[in-house]
């Protein structure tokens, strides 16, 4: 297809930004060196090295960038985040003191909980969301009104009522590998959960200290690494990794010029870093992208 002169202008504008010396790529070279190719059409587009990406627009509903954005894959403690919307829905009281039981703990890989602890609800929350706590997961399933396979019921059904077509959960930790979806799916769920200011105000927690009942503090730091960076607002994000996932990382990003949110999710990453060397690459892409629209709109003025 034969290109127009404003889309040749968009492309140079971009290939500029991205390729020469954009303020947005410089500043933020120490985090995420920018990693772009061209494609078979002359565009500029993020060199992806995870096994799937997708930039999606909250606002249009647009996929604005993907690489194999609908393959089925699996999704890891990404799961955590269809387990706290679902035991949100359920009005639960956050005040409420349970009792950790050795079938919590027991495998649960990821966990700061032991038989016997006590605590209150919103704690087990906190450690789900921002410590990736599979222990915690288990709880908050076993606990709500649904019981522990019910509440898996109820987040297959909750899948169904969102539209997503390529989602499937089996437990609501994420260590089961059957937990799948699709990096598309994952972008759409990750925003309609940010919806919920509780869920929001969670994901966006760096570092908390509980106590147990018995007195035992416990203090953690969120997983997701790009919390606290200056060069980017997370709105919400959940990480999730099990050998047959790869690093995956699922995020809502605000545009610091703009104020535009993007979904940014990728999943099969090949390392830890690399997930969120992935995603600041593709959200410096789309800054960048954003401004040479800008950039050609001047000049056609």
């Amino acid at each position: 297809m034969r290109r127009t002169s404003q889309s040749w202008t968009a492309s140079f504008v971009l290939a500029a930004l991205l390729l020469g010396s954009a303020p947005i790529v410089q500043a933020q070279a120490s985090h995420a060196p920018a990693r772009y190719k061209v494609d078979a059409s002359g565009d500029v587009v993020p060199d992806v090295r995870a096994a799937a990406a997708i930039i999606y627009d909250p606002a249009t509903s647009q996929v604005l960038f993907e690489e194999h954005a609908n393959d089925q894959r699996s999704i890891a403690s990404i799961t955590k985040v269809m387990t706290a919307t679902v035991f949100f829905e359920t009005h639960p009281d956050l005040d409420r003191l349970v009792t950790v039981t050795r079938a919590d703990v027991r495998a649960a890989s990821t966990t700061y909980l032991r038989a016997g602890d006590k605590l209150r609800v919103d704690d087990l929350l906190h450690l789900l969301l921002i410590a990736s706590d599979n222990a915690a997961a288990r709880v908050l399933a076993r606990v709500s009104p649904y019981g522990s396979q019910g509440f898996v019921d109820r987040m297959n059904e909750k899948a169904i009522e969102l539209g997503l077509t390529s989602t499937h959960y089996e437990d609501p930790s994420g260590l089961v590998s059957a937990n799948v979806s699709s990096a598309y799916d994952m972008a759409r769920l990750i925003t309609m959960a940010s919806n919920d200011p509780r869920i929001a105000s969670l994901m966006q927690t760096p570092k908390y200290t509980l106590r147990t009942a018995a007195h035992r503090t416990i203090t953690f730091h969120s997983t997701n690494h790009l919390l606290g960076r200056e060069d980017v607002q997370v709105l919400a994000g959940k990480t999730g990794f099990i050998s047959k996932s790869g690093y995956c990382l699922a995020t809502l990003l605000r545009l610091p010029a703009s104020g535009q949110e993007v979904a940014v999710v990728v999943l099969g990453a090949r390392s830890n870093n690399g997930r969120f060397l992935e995603v600041q690459n593709l959200f410096n892409w789309f800054t960048a992208k954003a401004s040479s629209l800008f950039a050609t709109k001047t000049v056609e003025e």
